[in-house]
């Protein structure tokens, strides 16, 4: 009976998908493979566009997505964020923009005033994709320019590198206390417990995270252990779209063991406290 009432609450709330990727169409399926080929060959079922998010996004009951991609050299900040942006305005409905930012690229503060000139509401970075320490002091120019202006979405966690590990965000998070930040992955992408050991229990107010490329790994119990240590009110929903197919990410969150109240905060309601809509 409660798994019944809650996959009905899924299909009866606004659903809000907080982690997901799109590319201009002429470059989507080179970008898709690309992600593919960097986590060990994923197949990748998705076609990385606009478009498609939408379409498959509507075939699950998921009408807002937070979308962003990941500038891995400096240059591709400003045409990214244009793209975001065009996006955001052609699909105003559907999508929030997260703005793209570089470690290295020449005038943060200014791109950052842009990007949010243009409606954007966040920022994206991948540290094992754009290849810097989270707790780089390169990087931290990003986070004092946005402290207390708008959240950072970061990739954090791969046990192949050393650029993005939790101990790495746990220092940001102590020396931005007013910086809001999306730990993706449930903190640690293949670090699951290392994650939960260094960022959970509550330790840190400005710590939310998503379970975005998680619940393909692990077991639905163990996901409602991680939920229960960073709260469920600080867990957003996402699919890492293109990665995953939206409906079979339903699925999988379906079967975590949680109350009605959690599964609405998780799918939709954590996500527009946050970001205040």
């Amino acid at each position: 009976m409660q798994a019944d009432t809650n996959k009905n609450a899924e299909k009866s709330t606004s659903i809000i998908d907080a982690h997901a990727h799109i590319f201009p169409n002429k470059i989507a399926e080179k970008a898709v493979a690309g992600i593919g080929s960097f986590y060990n060959g994923l197949e990748m079922h998705c076609a990385g566009t606009a478009e498609d998010l939408i379409r498959s996004g509507a075939e699950s009951g998921i009408t807002k997505f937070i979308v962003q991609s990941v500038a891995t050299v400096p240059e591709q900040v400003e045409s990214i964020n244009n793209f975001i942006s065009h996006s955001v305005k052609k699909f105003p409905d559907n999508f929030i923009g997260f703005a793209a930012m570089h470690p290295d690229y020449p005038d943060i503060e200014k791109e950052i005033d842009r990007a949010v000139s243009f409606g954007l509401r966040g920022i994206k970075l991948h540290p094992d994709f754009q290849q810097f320490c989270i707790d780089d002091p390169k990087a931290m120019k990003i986070y004092e320019a946005a402290e207390g202006r708008m959240p950072i979405l970061i990739h954090t966690g791969d046990s192949r590198y050393q650029w993005s590990k939790p101990e790495r965000l746990a220092k940001v998070l102590e020396a931005f206390p007013k910086l809001d930040v999306i730990a993706a992955h449930f903190g640690g992408w293949s670090e699951w417990d290392s994650a939960v050991y260094v960022l959970g229990g509550r330790k840190y107010g400005n710590l939310w995270t998503d379970c975005s490329s998680s619940l393909y790994a692990i077991s639905p119990e163990r996901a409602k252990l991680i939920i229960d240590s960073y709260g469920a009110d600080r867990v957003l929903f996402g699919t890492d779209y293109p990665m995953w197919i939206a409906a079979e990410e339903l699925k999988r969150f379906s079967e975590i063991p949680l109350t009605c109240r959690e599964r609405e905060m998780i799918l939709h309601k954590n996500a527009k406290n946050l970001l205040k809509l």
